[in-house]
């Protein structure tokens, strides 16, 4: 290499210091602001032992997380399979916050430094700043506040009410966490702490001012029958409950007769937790498929312009290549389609049909092919799209014969499984929804909701879980959230499965009160 193309790099071998990270970091955000036409929150860079990944690990990745014992369970478990050596440690880790922080392994080389910068602190920063569903649903410029705010509250119940009675509470929330969050219709922000106040006094009131006289009072409706009066209070109360309500932890926190402020702030803060992490989980082929695509194009450009060695380089598209493997499906490694590989495939996919369409390509998306105008079509998806509507708007005929996607069949009575469609023309509209729909987080998660409760009468609380494709719940599973769920209302709980098209009753089931 001659003198001057090694003057020319941005860093010498594998060791690193402070400075050869802030002279890359300029580097890749140039690039990525020029180039790309990155749109991201400011970065925050922080160096973390493994010790310090695998706390971040054991708490959700969340700074200033409050402290329940199923995250030092989760912290044992992963430590003991890492000294095992039988997994390892995430390079990065970021945190979808205004600033954008993240975390980079002391243990990395420099070249993984690079990469991982590139990948989280502009890749995946730029997802959570600009896709639809963290913008309308998550708030990262006051999520860090608002948990300083929980480890504080939390850490000050547990002085106040003891550690016990605190995490009974927590672990009946955590229980209910997937049935905690607002799927179709929007969360409310994050309220400022006079608001809090303002809510527990408002709950406090409520709950002095509460009287069981008030259901010894007769019905004022002359000459109506049992049957009609019972009809028009359900129909009443359901309208004054705004039920069916599919947020539990929200209903029961803002319901229950048995619950102290704390404790409905308690089920707040779970389910605030909840509802943030809920717009990772429909875009993880996305975010991870354009913080892949991020790092690749940036490590390539800086290549290209001589800032990087050809050994780093190596280094870092052996780790890439690592990261997009995809097992075929007879592989005794297969682990389902790797959300990084496929993400990763249609962000360069599309990038082809922009600038160098097939005529099937010209077919399928006549809207952008041969446009040019990858970097502006790659910057709209990433905006308004989810995994689902994603895959079903961008999945190309190309890409399911690239990954020889097939389409398997079967009915529940059957010994066998069926192959309904191939990656040939008649299978490619077929599978490309049949994927797109695995992704809908929303139709593959248990449709469970509050439907009836008589909060005047015998406060038996009502949920029905709307039963998908005959999909059942696991009988012990069930019965043990149910049981918290119990806990939390304080009174009879009972759930009934309805089959979603024919409105059959499926299964009954119920938690009594305790016998003492």
């Amino acid at each position: 290499m001659a003198k001057g193309a090694a003057s020319n790099l941005l860093f010498h071998g594998s060791d690193w210091n402070f400075e050869t990270l802030s002279r890359t970091y300029d580097a890749i955000e140039t690039i990525a602001n020029d180039e790309l036409q990155l749109d991201v929150y400011p970065n925050q860079l922080e160096i973390i032992s493994s010790e310090q990944m695998l706390d971040a690990y054991s708490s959700v990745g969340m700074p200033l997380m409050y402290q329940h014992w199923s995250f030092g369970k989760r912290f044992v478990f992963e430590e003991h399979l890492y000294r095992k050596g039988r997994r390892g440690l995430a390079y990065e880790l970021v945190i979808n916050s205004n600033p954008c922080i993240t975390y980079l392994m002391e243990e990395n080389t420099m070249a993984m430094q690079a990469l991982v910068t590139a990948h989280a602190a502009f890749g995946h920063n730029h997802f959570f700043k600009n896709n639809y569903l963290f913008q309308q649903w998550t708030d990262a410029s006051a999520i860090l506040s608002y948990m300083e705010f929980a480890k504080k509250y939390i850490t000050k119940c547990e002085e106040r009410y003891g550690t016990s009675e605190v995490e009974v509470i927590l672990d009946s929330a955590h229980a209910l966490m997937d049935q905690g969050v607002f799927r179709y219709r929007r969360p409310p922000r994050l309220s400022s702490e006079k608001e809090r106040e303002r809510a527990r006094e408002r709950l406090e009131y409520e709950e002095q001012t509460y009287s069981d006289l008030w259901r010894t009072l007769p019905h004022s409706a002359d000459g109506e029958s049992t049957k009609e009066a019972a009809e028009r209070d359900a129909s009443e109360r359901k309208k004054a409950l705004n039920l069916p309500e599919e947020n539990l932890l929200y209903f029961l926190e803002k319901t229950s007769l048995i619950l102290e402020p704390w404790q409905r702030e308690l089920l707040r803060i779970v389910r605030v937790i909840a509802q943030y992490f809920y717009p990772q989980r429909q875009t993880k082929v996305m975010n991870e498929g354009c913080a892949t695509f991020v790092h690749y194009t940036i490590m390539n450009r800086l290549f290209d312009q001589g800032r990087i060695s050809e050994g780093a380089m190596l280094e870092i598209l052996h780790s890439h290549s690592n990261v997009v493997f995809q097992p075929s499906f007879d592989d005794p490694r297969f682990p389902g389609i790797n959300p990084y590989a496929l993400g990763f495939a249609m962000m360069q996919d599309i990038q082809r049909i922009c600038t160098d369409p097939t005529p099937e390509d010209r077919d399928w998306f006549p809207e952008i092919a041969g446009s040019g105008k990858w970097r502006e079509t790659l910057i709209d998806a990433w905006a308004n799209h989810r995994d689902e509507s994603f895959i079903l708007q961008y999945l190309s005929p190309a890409l399911i014969r690239k990954f020889r996607l097939f389409l398997l069949t079967d009915e529940a009575g059957d010994n066998y499984c069926e192959v309904g469609s191939i990656h040939n023309e008649r299978g490619y509209e077929t599978i490309r929804t049949a994927l797109a729909r695995n992704y809908d987080v929303a139709a593959n998660q248990s449709d469970i909701q509050v439907v009836d409760v008589d909060l005047l009468g015998d406060r038996h609380l009502r949920l029905q879980h709307n039963v998908k494709n005959g999909i059942l719940l696991d009988e012990a599973s069930r019965d043990a959230t149910l049981r918290h769920v119990r806990h939390l209302w304080g009174y009879d709980v009972s759930l009934a499965g309805i089959d979603a098209e024919t409105d059959d009753v499926l299964y009954e089931c119920s938690t009594a009160l305790d016998p003492d």
